[in-house]
């Protein structure tokens, strides 16, 4: 039982860490992150970006990490946001908000279910989770669907920003089938464990789809003090 515990408090430790901008809001990370949200909103002039697709090249580069604490700085804004766990291979977005999973996003595309009902509370003000829900055997013809672009529409009626974290681009077409259906892409780099080749690739995929590459986030980039900086620029 004593183990048992100390699991989930580690857990919920780990979780208080990725939830920066929510747990320590006046730590220079989290700055950052209000630097990328600022960066968005000021990339198009023209439109309002409502919905914002989050991936990186591969595996384990902090892009789900960069999607929630970007939804919270967007929610503390007062704006009514939805993040959207859209990685239906490996969802974690339950585990950062200790959340239950058993209806979600694959849930409302197959029509067992409605948005309203598949939404949760994240107990964050103005900021409300749609988990993956179970793992389907098709994740890219879900997310290519009918269904799927009618979703857009309600979430739309229902939400100032969405902000989707989806698989990695290399491995699977998952992003790439979203790319093209949000305002805007934002592509998640950690620094020093990506290749200048596989960035390029990366980014060469989202572009072919028609998507709108904002830009880039550098993540876990060491700085003197030995704090972890994210930084965004504009696409090369």
């Amino acid at each position: 039982m004593a183990r048992k515990k100390n699991q989930n408090n580690d857990k919920t430790l780990t979780a208080k860490r990725r939830l920066v901008t929510h747990t320590n809001p006046k730590l220079p990370v989290a700055e950052q992150y209000r630097t990328i949200r600022s960066n968005i909103q000021f990339s198009n002039l023209e439109s309002d970006v409502r919905s914002l697709v989050m991936t990186s090249s591969g595996p384990s580069e902090g892009k789900s990490t960069t999607a929630a604490n970007l939804a919270i700085v967007y929610a503390q804004q007062d704006k009514k946001v939805l993040l959207v766990d859209a990685d239906l291979r490996k969802p974690t977005v339950q585990y950062t908000f200790q959340l239950e999973n058993h209806i979600g996003l694959t849930n409302v595309l197959t029509k067992q279910t409605t948005l309203g009902t598949a939404v949760q509370n994240s107990h964050i003000t103005d900021l409300w989770i749609l988990t993956s829900g179970p793992i389907p055997p098709n994740p890219a013809e879900l997310l290519g669907s009918q269904a799927m672009e009618d979703l857009f529409e309600e979430m739309y009626s229902q939400f100032d920003i969405i902000v989707f974290d989806t698989p990695p681009v290399l491995p699977v077409a998952d992003a790439h089938i979203l790319a093209n259906q949000c305002h805007g892409i934002v592509l998640v780099m950690k620094s020093g464990a990506v290749e200048k080749d596989a960035a390029l690739k990366a980014k060469d995929i989202l572009q072919s789809a028609n998507g709108k590459l904002l830009g880039v986030v550098l993540n876990q980039k060491k700085q003197p003090d030995d704090g972890q900086y994210y930084y965004y620029g504009t696409k090369a």
